[in-house]
């Protein structure tokens, strides 16, 4: 199993090679029977393999940013829906770029075919990737080694991926180190959750020497050195850890980006926004926008913008409480509104003004901050960026997400970020508006309840056996 296992990568990498290779043929076909010949001035034979190999490349692009190969590492509902929205963007693409080649509008018809024909052939090959890749690669058999009740948590959520995950066993990090190391043979990882960090590093090195998978869950400044910078000025190896945020130059074209992006945004989305403001006044006749003091790089204030999806005054008493899913507080209007997160798009006005930019940790309240720096003493250190209408946690987490792990995800963000990796939050956005996760409860409910229906029906054979 080891020995196959070594091929996994080439097998989800393969397996989107030829998908793309599928869907350029398919690109092909629709071009020379529909548009090459109808363009103005024809082209000749490498003309046309130019405008193939273009298809190629931007598919394969937006598939990059979109992840959209990562057979055995995405749910299959994600991997589906990333493909569907990556085959419509490329074709979307292409309509307008042989229209240029054209220099005309041509008829959109056989491109709206090949987009459906496409639909059909990524969820058929998502589908039998996936059975194929766990049938030749079962589930990884795992042993967490624990130093805190979160580990507790950890489990329900990797047992949420039992096709790829099953944790056989649990070790606490207190136990005798012959025993643990005797303990973790026959497995194929292990799971470091909240350990002491000499028996986290010992570890680390038992599994490099064995060959054993390690999933550990990082700290704080194991984010921060992995952004670091090597040094090779001595013969001593040195990370360099910057703690300064962006780049000048990063700063400088991330800024460029939000004020193209957000004016076209707000161009474009014009009625969708007076829909919106519309809907708010005639649910209870109340203020329409609402500002708040939030926090954004180095610890500004400014007042964010949103949609009014409250009712009015609805802290009166000044007291600062985090909304919940099912907050009486909420309006009908408010309700839909923050189901596809429409509430958000007037901090688009934010990003124009410089207080906000498109991606980023999101902006919390002054009292919040101060209320999780306490307990989290590097809470403050998302403040090295601009705030953002999205961000990473906010497409990796979920509704109920701890705070810990969103500011672990926002660092992840600050510490790696490229120009790419905003492009790919943004895609993952599109998708988090119109199917917003579920929450870690309600994954669990689903989870329990599929078991007892399993035992249910385990119990019903065994009864009609006896």
């Amino acid at each position: 199993m080891k020995e196959r296992r070594k091929y996994r990568h080439l097998v989800s990498t393969g397996s989107g090679f030829v998908l793309i290779a599928i869907l350029t043929l398919e690109f092909a076909y629709i071009w020379q029977t529909f548009y090459a010949d109808t363009i103005v001035e024809p082209f000749f034979r490498r003309g046309n393999w130019v405008v193939i190999a273009i298809y190629t490349v931007v598919t394969a692009l937006i598939f990059k940013a979109y992840g959209c190969t990562r057979y055995g590492y995405l749910k299959r509902s994600d991997l589906i829906y990333y493909q569907v929205i990556a085959t419509t963007m490329v074709n979307f693409i292409t309509y307008f770029q042989i229209s240029v080649i054209g220099r005309r509008f041509l008829a959109p018809a056989p491109l709206i075919l090949l987009t459906a024909a496409d639909w059909l052939l990524v969820v058929c090959w998502a589908i039998l990737i996936n059975q194929f890749y766990f049938r030749l690669y079962p589930p990884r058999r795992l042993v967490i080694v624990y130093g805190s009740k979160h580990a507790a948590d950890l489990v329900m959520k990797m047992s949420m991926r039992v096709e790829k995950y099953m944790i056989c066993e649990s070790i606490g990090a207190d136990t005798e180190w012959t025993e643990m190391t005797k303990a973790l043979e026959g497995f194929d990882g292990v799971i470091l959750c909240d350990i002491p960090a000499e028996v986290r590093n010992d570890l680390i090195k038992h599994c490099c020497a064995n060959r054993m998978r390690a999933y550990v869950v990082p700290k704080v400044s194991d984010i921060l050195i992995r952004g670091g910078e090597d040094l090779r000025l001595f013969d001593t190896p040195l990370v360099l850890v910057r703690n300064e945020g962006l780049t000048v130059g990063q700063r400088v074209l991330k800024r460029t980006f939000d004020i193209v992006v957000s004016a076209l945004l707000l161009l474009i989305l014009s009625p969708t926004l007076l829909v919106c403001a519309l809907a708010i006044k005639l649910d209870d006749g109340g203020k329409i926008f609402y500002r708040q003091k939030r926090l954004t790089r180095d610890g500004r204030e400014f007042d964010v913008l949103k949609f009014r999806s409250m009712i009015q005054n609805a802290e009166a008493d000044g007291v600062a409480v985090l909304a919940t899913e099912d907050d009486d507080r909420i309006t009908k209007s408010g309700r839909i509104l923050r189901r596809f997160r429409l509430d958000e798009l007037p901090q688009l006005i934010n990003i124009l003004r410089g207080d906000m930019s498109l991606v980023g940790p999101r902006p919390e309240r002054p009292e919040l901050t101060e209320k999780y720096s306490e307990k989290y003493p590097e809470f403050r250190y998302r403040l090295q960026v601009k705030a953002g209408l999205t961000g990473y946690a906010q497409v990796i987490g979920t509704y109920d997400t701890e705070p810990l792990d969103k500011l672990k995800m926002d660092l992840m963000y600050i510490e790696q970020y490229s120009f790419l990796l905003d492009i790919q939050i943004l895609l993952m956005t599109i998708k988090t508006a119109f199917f917003p996760p579920q929450t870690n409860a309600e994954e669990l409910k689903i989870l329990q309840g599929t078991k007892t229906q399993e035992e249910h029906t385990k119990n019903d054979e065994k009864e009609k056996h006896s």
